[in-house]
């Protein structure tokens, strides 16, 4: 099993998603001889689990029924344990593409934090691409270590425990684009120069405040980097349902139904819009947004850096 790399069956020691429901879903990492409760009952991973195609239907032990999911970084970011804050696939995507990523890519990040961004970023740049991700804090490194080995992913990933602010990324005139998630990003831009290609490159900041983000763009400039712009995205999801309006009363429905014959007896005519006149509604169906929504994440910052 890797997350880059997809496979039809499920095999001992893969991590597979339990998917119960679309508000319902779990990580598992199958193992012969384990079993993992679920309120539809007990799965067992060496029956029901190993030797099983991903996407199958899988029976529990009390007659509910669950699907076995191949793991991909959405699907991880959605069931992560969570060690940080971490970014969603709303902001991944828009960094993924205005950093300009694509299979080869080079890319510096810090913090791993629990790894979220990491796991888009790496499928983003596989098979021949490269992340090289800074840590400060010496357990979320060593777990991030242990979660891409798991995940088949250890070729395209260097992880590296340091403080980015002090020592930089390690690497220096190889990557195409960088990223930041620290409370301090300003103070990492000339790091984030020096890891970029020496024919340029994109940068990317993410901040919660909006004074860290008039530092970090300051520091930007004092660097010589150019199209500084930011954008914060917010995701607004809407309801389909069935919803009744009354019909407005024009003053001639009741004699047009009567001089072309209408019968609403017949119940031919029921269904009919001429019905729905007499009844005074009409039903339809209507996009309608959630009463409370995901607000404001944080702020994303780009840069390119200047070939002057």
């Amino acid at each position: 099993m890797s997350f880059v790399e997809y496979g039809d069956t499920i095999k001992d020691g893969d991590t597979a998603i339990v998917f119960l429901g679309h508000e319902s879903m779990f990580p598992v990492k199958v193992q012969h001889g384990t079993v993992t409760q679920t309120k539809y009952g007990v799965i067992r991973h060496s029956t029901d689990l190993i030797g099983k195609k991903y996407g199958s239907k899988v029976t529990c032990s009390k007659g509910g029924w669950v699907f076995i999911l191949h793991p991909t970084p959405e699907l991880w970011t959605m069931n992560l344990p969570h060690r940080t804050q971490i970014l969603y696939s709303t902001d991944i995507s828009i960094i993924t593409m205005m950093l300009e990523l694509k299979p080869g890519s080079i890319v510096c990040e810090s913090g791993t934090g629990s790894g979220s961004l990491s796991h888009a970023l790496i499928r983003t740049v596989a098979p021949t691409g490269h992340l090289y991700t800074v840590e400060f804090h010496q357990q979320r490194a060593e777990k991030a270590r242990e979660e891409f080995r798991e995940h088949g992913v250890e070729h395209l990933v260097t992880v590296t425990n340091q403080d980015v602010c002090k020592n930089g990324f390690g690497v220096k005139n190889v990557a195409d684009a960088v990223f930041l998630d620290i409370p301090s990003p300003w103070e990492a831009i000339g790091h984030a120069k020096s890891a970029l290609k020496a024919e340029g490159g994109r940068i990317c900041s993410f901040s919660p405040c909006i004074e860290q983000v008039q530092r970090t763009c300051l520091a930007m400039e004092e660097y010589g980097f150019t199209e500084i712009n930011t954008l914060e995205i917010l995701l607004r999801v809407y309801n389909v349902r069935t919803i009744s309006l009354q019909i407005p009363d024009l003053g001639k429905a009741a004699e047009d139904n009567s001089s072309t014959g209408f019968d609403s007896s017949n119940p031919s005519n029921q269904g009919s819009p001429c019905a729905n006149l007499q009844q005074g509604t009409v039903q339809f169906k209507s996009g309608v947004p959630l009463r409370e929504m995901v607000g404001h994440t944080g702020y994303l910052t780009f840069a390119t850096k200047s070939l002057f």
